[in-house]
């Protein structure tokens, strides 16, 4: 089995280990709507490219909104950290499979480009707080995740060596980057990825329909 040399798993957090991917698109409608402005598909695909700030900076002046930069981007922080911490659930059986993981010596760690505010009650409201020996954020790095940065980081966090690590993962980025320096892969599926699950399965070592399924996989 391929866990046999693995003696660290780093999870993403968002598609990953939990359904968080409908969060923005909601934050996004909900504040348009609540200043009278209808929403549009070409808005909502601009706002997945672009950086927070920047996707502030465009939406304050695109609809001449008279809020600062820094009032929009609290505003969506808020609206998201009340998804996050009441509604956003695990994936099933993602708990379950990091335990299991840990019985077995298997060292956890996080690797996510969402921030403290929001992951704490997320994990906290799921039950998962306990479960990560380690939690690093892109923002530490200074890189997104195309680059292997934050993987590498948190194998060094963790105390392993990149070769002894998997990475769970729901971005060809992510899974791209992280193989790239030597680390095992497992892509995992959400509906968000649906457009690149031919190319996950390509690059990743392993292609993850449901934690459920690796629990039982693991027990035969």
């Amino acid at each position: 089995m391929m866990f046999d040399d693995i003696k660290a798993a780093i999870f993403d957090l968002d598609g990953t280990l939990v359904d968080s991917m409908y969060v923005w698109k909601k934050v996004d409608e909900d504040f348009l709507t609540a200043r009278g402005i209808p929403t549009s598909e070409d808005y909502t695909d601009k706002m997945r490219t672009m950086f927070f700030e920047t996707a502030a900076a465009y939406t304050k002046e695109t609809y001449k909104l008279d809020e600062s930069v820094e009032e929009i981007m609290q505003v969506w922080l808020d609206m998201a950290h009340y998804e996050y911490a009441n509604n956003v659930r695990a994936k099933s059986g993602a708990a379950s499979f990091i335990r299991l993981l840990k019985e077995r010596g298997i060292k956890i760690g996080m690797a996510t480009s969402n921030n403290p505010y929001l992951l704490r009650p997320c994990l906290e409201n799921n039950r998962m707080n306990e479960l990560f020996d380690c939690v690093c954020y892109t923002s530490q790095v200074g890189m997104n995740k195309s680059n292997p940065d934050i993987y590498l980081f948190t194998a060094k966090t963790l105390g392993v060596k990149p070769e002894q690590c998997i990475v769970f993962e729901d971005i060809p980025e992510g899974i791209i980057s992280s193989s790239s320096v030597g680390m095992k892969t497992a892509a995992v599926y959400d509906e968000s990825n649906e457009q690149f699950v031919e190319l996950l399965k390509e690059k990743s070592d392993i292609f993850v329909y449901s934690y459920t399924q690796l629990i039982d996989e693991w027990k035969k």
